[in-house]
């Protein structure tokens, strides 16, 4: 079957600096697509991942919390990502780095168009525990889970124009990948 439903949990945080044994890992090239296009927060995403389609649909585990949910995914055809990613402007694309570290997964997300300079990562745990006990490396800025403005959804079809009064407030500045 081409269907899985997964609970993620995960922390984001702005980045204070690339860290360079992240960017090592080859990168993905990233394209998210939301719907509909006419709502804040979709929780619809088509996505293309390198040669790579499908279609997910994200759902809060508790309503509030943006830090845990469940994710239902069903893999696409090219042909079916061709027609699906005709039906919204809100996109974004971002290469992505992932690495493993103990108990979670690192994906370091470098912004590429309209959000360039933008720099997130997520770290995945496999459970609500281990994402208690988590210690930020120095590589974060900030944790940003909670932020609404920050979720993929709120951002594609944004502009880094668009939230770069909202990152100063936290300290942030722009981050570009050199090579």
């Amino acid at each position: 079957m081409n269907k899985s439903a997964d609970l993620e949990i995960e922390l984001t945080y702005l980045a204070s600096q690339i860290p360079v044994e992240i960017v090592s890992a080859v990168g993905q090239d990233l394209v998210d697509i939301y719907v509909p296009e006419d709502v804040d927060f979709p929780q619809l995403r088509i996505r293309k991942k390198d040669n790579h389609y499908e279609i997910t649909k994200k759902t809060p585990f508790k309503q509030g919390d943006f830090s845990a949910h469940y994710e239902e995914t069903i893999l696409l055809s090219e042909a079916e990502y061709q027609v699906l990613s005709q039906i919204s402007s809100k996109k974004l694309e971002k290469r992505r780095f992932s690495s493993s570290a103990g108990s979670y997964t690192i994906e370091l997300d470098i912004f590429h168009g309209d959000l360039t300079g933008l720099v997130l990562i997520d770290f995945e745990f496999k459970t609500m525990d281990d994402k208690a006990a988590f210690t930020p490396p120095a590589y974060c800025l900030l944790d940003v889970t909670q932020e609404k403005l920050i979720l993929g959804s709120h951002l594609a079809g944004k502009s880094y124009a668009d939230i770069e009064p909202m990152l100063e407030e936290f300290g942030y500045k722009p981050l570009y990948l050199t090579n």
